[in-house]
């Protein structure tokens, strides 16, 4: 191996380290919620959108935390971003969800749910945001003259 490609994967190893726990923290933390709000075949699946929603959420308030609020250490949001949340949020489920739900009596859920998703997701992450930044960035005070 040349010495250029030991050097990067030395350097790379404790990123990839803590997204691999972060991630299977996500996972567990993922398979639990699933758990407690199992979907029956047909049915709008629940805890998949619930996990999507809330994990979009919390990446939007952990963006404006690392970026804009705190100088995090260079594995916090390897750690918490990519590992945690990567491995709770679970978008390939999602996916096979609405394949599973193109049955006919069931097409109509299916979309719903494709567009359900993705809407409140994405209105999730700006949610996340605007509170973190509503929390944690304080203005600036002004001394009057």
């Amino acid at each position: 191996m040349p010495p250029w490609r030991r050097t990067a994967a030395h350097e790379n190893a404790p990123v990839l380290g803590v997204i691999a726990l972060g991630g299977g923290i996500g996972a567990l933390a993922r398979y639990g919620l699933a758990e407690l709000l199992p979907t029956q075949p047909g049915h709008f699946p629940l805890a998949t959108f619930l996990i999507n929603v809330s994990g979009c959420f919390l990446i939007g308030v952990l963006m404006v935390a690392v970026t804009e609020v705190w100088t995090a250490h260079r594995l916090v949001r390897p750690f918490l971003g990519v590992g945690i949340l990567g491995g709770f949020t679970t978008f390939s489920t999602y996916v096979v969800e609405i394949r599973g739900l193109l049955a006919p009596g069931s097409a109509g859920l299916a979309f719903g749910y494709l567009a359900g998703t993705l809407v409140a997701a994405l209105l999730a992450v700006a949610a996340g945001m605007w509170l973190a930044r509503r929390a944690f960035v304080r203005p600036e005070r002004t001394v009057e003259p």
